[in-house]
């Protein structure tokens, strides 16, 4: 698959004869006769070829004048790949969108943010996706206005203006434009016992259960496991079988509970402002990589005969990632040279002295991760640390909380890369690691990672950072995938989905966990420190 498949007409007829559900949201299949657009494995006969249209993006349907399909619900499918591999500016204005800074701060502001002209961002995104930053953030405002109207019982107007419209005119307009339904007409269509809940049956305000969709397959034990072993505590905790972590949003937090599930993730939100109900949603698919492509994948990495048994055992494997990516930088700098307990001692310690507070009746969540600003203007000789990490905590936090060094969903990897290995105490490992984890690059890699070069090791790759890197070229640009393989082949909890207890499930293991379980090396850091 690759960019631009819209345009490949045969082989989009063929994905929309085969109902092949890989290629939701890679494009949309627009009918002409019916003037309805669907997702690919939209379960109806599918149209005569002379019928279909196909466009790259659901905004770019609306735009021509057709509306969503009421059986497959194309405005829900997984979003494209494409903007998670890429880091060209409309990869990265695409992030940002579905952030929803056009919302907040409008095309000027996503120009700002990018470092381009407004009249430059519109005519890209026009060129690729058949719309511009308007017409996208208003398709994705269509979507977050369904989402309330099934799935709440707020009315109409507190809907309008939570799902980001200016106007209850403008909100009535563009559902129907979108779905050839009034706002009424969705809610009346839901079925009896979500159609009361929607109505009006008392529920927890501001609560909301949602399904997330993704591409199959998906592993989640290494997705879950992770996030699960390195929890903060207070931020982050396993409850009954759910992720759960609090949320710091752009007009207030939130509470996130995520269950997979066979064929989605189960999704609980807790929002103390609905406008955040969005940003929320796209973070979450960010933290579990659910736009993803495990087929395009796991294709190129069994391509080496090595890594081939690895996936073919367990297909699917994600990139656990985070949902604050100035937070897992300052925890990648407490991670360095302590195991991992330490790692969550130090940081829970800074977010029960420094965080803000939060209610959480449904758990044990009580703070949200103390921001840039407040760590920085933390006393240095406060921080329990060795003095050069010390060095680096303080260096890093002020210059996140001046602005001086951005990470975000619309950083360009390389050049986050080198900002960061300009600061004391980064070497390429925790650069990598922060891009892998943080910024989402697919391709970062960690060849001086000490469980990296011990799987490389057992297998028959070759284990010296130069060697390995060099064998490694054939598995770009999915080289941090090959990395969640690699880990995989050590017994350490971070591997298995945890037990209903927060165990984890090792049953599955080839062999048994040793006593004291050693972390793979990206969660904590080199024995050998970065150079500065």
């Amino acid at each position: 698959m690759q960019n631009g498949m819209h345009t490949d007409t045969e082989r989009c007829v063929r994905a929309v004869q085969s109902k092949d559900a890989r290629f939701d949201g890679w494009f949309f299949t627009a009918v002409t006769t019916t003037r309805i657009y669907c997702r690919p494995s939209c379960p109806v006969v599918p149209p005569k070829p002379q019928n279909m249209t196909f466009y790259p993006s659901a905004a770019a349907c609306q735009q021509a004048g057709f509306r969503a399909c009421k059986r497959c619900r194309p405005d829900t499918s997984p979003g494209s790949p494409e903007w998670n591999h890429r880091a060209d500016l409309v990869a990265r204005a695409m992030r940002l969108i579905g952030d929803g800074v056009v919302d907040r701060d409008g095309v000027p502001g996503l120009a700002t943010r990018l470092g381009y002209s407004t009249r430059q961002i519109e005519r890209q995104l026009l060129a690729e996706l058949g719309a511009g930053p308007l017409a996208l953030a208003r398709a994705q405002r269509a979507q977050t206005a369904r989402l309330l109207i099934e799935t709440t019982p707020l009315p109409m107007a507190e809907i309008a203006f939570a799902a980001g419209f200016s106007s209850i005119r403008t909100f009535n307009d563009t559902v129907r434009e979108v779905f050839a339904l009034s706002p009424s007409e969705l809610r009346a269509r839901l079925p009896r016992n979500r159609a009361g809940a929607a109505a009006g049956t008392p529920g927890t305000p501001g609560v909301l259960n949602l399904r997330l969709p993704f591409r199959a397959p998906l592993n989640p034990d290494n997705l879950f496991g992770h996030l699960a072993a390195t929890a903060v505590p207070g931020v982050e905790e396993w409850r009954d079988g759910a992720y759960r972590r609090t949320l710091r949003l752009p007009y207030g937090h939130g509470i996130a509970g995520l269950t997979p599930m066979p064929d989605h993730i189960a999704c609980r939100l807790t929002l103390s402002d609905l406008r955040d109900l969005s940003v929320a949603i796209s973070r979450c698919r960010r933290l579990l990589d659910l736009d993803a492509d495990p087929v395009a994948v796991d294709d190129q990495l069994r391509t080496d005969p090595l890594l081939a048994p690895l996936v073919d055992k367990a297909p699917g494997r994600r990139v656990p990632r985070t949902v604050d990516e100035a937070e897992f930088a300052v925890r990648a700098v407490l991670g360095q040279q302590v195991s991992t307990a330490a790692a969550r001692t130090h940081a829970a310690r800074l977010v029960t002295a420094h965080g803000e507070a939060v209610d959480d009746p449904e758990g044990g969540l009580t703070h949200l991760f103390p921001s840039p600003e407040a760590l920085a203007a933390l006393d240095p000789e406060s921080l329990a640390m060795p003095r050069t990490r010390r060095t680096t905590f303080t260096t890093l936090v002020g210059q996140l909380a001046e602005g001086t060094l951005h990470l975000g969903v619309e950083s360009d990897w390389a050049q986050a890369r080198a900002r960061l290995l300009a600061l004391p105490g980064f070497g390429p490992w925790t650069a990598d690691v922060i891009a892998m984890r943080a910024l989402g690059d697919p391709d970062a890699f960690l060849p001086t990672d000490l469980g990296i070069r011990r799987a490389a090791q057992e297998l028959g790759l070759p284990s010296t950072p130069a060697a390995l890197t060099a064998r490694a070229a054939a598995w770009r640009p999915w080289r941090a995938y090959a990395v969640q393989y690699l880990w995989a082949t050590d017994t350490h909890p971070i591997n298995f989905l945890p037990t209903q207890a927060g165990t984890p499930n090792t049953a599955h293991a080839t062999k048994p966990a040793p006593r004291t379980p050693r972390a793979p090396h990206a969660l904590r850091t080199p024995r050998i420190k970065d150079p500065q």
